[in-house]
């Protein structure tokens, strides 16, 4: 059965999503900086018989509108109130992943009635120590806008062959919308930034939140101190490590983060 596709209009954005529909518990998923909603394809065929997933292109990705600012995390936060409440969805559970995660934590701690339960994958969240300065982090995504505006000359077959090579553990259904994904994202998208802030609103959370971390060795950002730290101040953040994934937790562990998942939207 094919999944709707449908827009969502209010006074401050218009935003495109996919869902899968049907009488079941709903989970609004986030997806990370220069990919789109359908990056959550291969989730999204394994929960669908379970849950309604609504998978939202954020602003400036996949088909949603292209403003020229407001790319914050409260931005994205804020964007993700309106779908929740333009669609009358009643507490759903959200998940998200890298800048999503962000969004998505965000919006429980804003927003605390509009969501049932969070899911958190690999968010940018880092000690201050660990933070470079803002000219390095500067630096850092004016390369990627770089790369992402030369991915843009490319086909689409093209770049699904240039991620086949870089990523061999990913799964094929990934591939395409990933791709498409990238020739889609508006280089706008690249005024975000992450949170320095995390700790006070990650503490204003109250919804039941699971923060899902890989290896810091192979690309994950969240350490094992930023989880401890958020364990201790925050007695409804729980944490699961996935061990052998980096950033992309999903796409390289795909059947333990698949677990992980299932158990946790199971608990009462």
């Amino acid at each position: 059965m094919p999944w709707a596709s449908g827009y969502i209009k209010t006074d401050r954005i218009k935003l495109h999503y996919h869902r899968t529909g049907g009488d079941k518990p709903v989970v609004v998923l986030a997806h990370g900086l220069t990919d789109s909603g359908l990056c959550w394809i291969r989730l999204a065929r394994a929960l669908e018989a379970d849950y309604d997933l609504i998978m939202v292109d954020a602003r400036g990705h996949g088909l949603s509108v292209v403003p020229k600012t407001g790319y914050s995390t409260d931005d994205h936060a804020a964007d993700l109130a309106d779908l929740v409440q333009a669609l009358d969805l009643q507490r759903p559970i959200l998940l998200g992943h890298s800048m999503g995660a962000a969004s998505v934590a965000a919006l429980g701690a804003n927003h605390p009635d509009r969501a049932q339960k969070l899911i958190l994958e690999d968010p940018p969240w880092r000690l201050p120590d660990q933070h470079s300065n803002e000219e390095q982090y500067a630096q850092r995504m004016a390369e990627w806008r770089e790369s992402l505006s030369a991915q843009q000359q490319l086909s689409h077959t093209e770049i699904i062959a240039a991620g086949r090579k870089r990523r061999p553990n990913w799964h094929d259904l990934e591939f395409a919308p990933w791709a498409e994904a990238k020739l889609q994202a508006s280089l706008n998208v690249f005024a975000f930034r992450p949170q320095t802030e995390w700790r006070a609103q990650t503490a204003d959370i109250q919804s039941p939140t699971m923060l899902i971390t890989g290896d810091p060795a192979l690309g994950a950002i969240v350490s094992s101190e930023v989880a401890a730290e958020l364990a201790t101040t925050n007695p409804v953040i729980q944490i699961a490590t996935i061990p052998n994934a980096g950033h992309n937790i999903r796409r390289e562990q795909f059947e333990l983060y698949l677990q992980t998942i299932r158990t946790f939207l199971q608990m009462s």
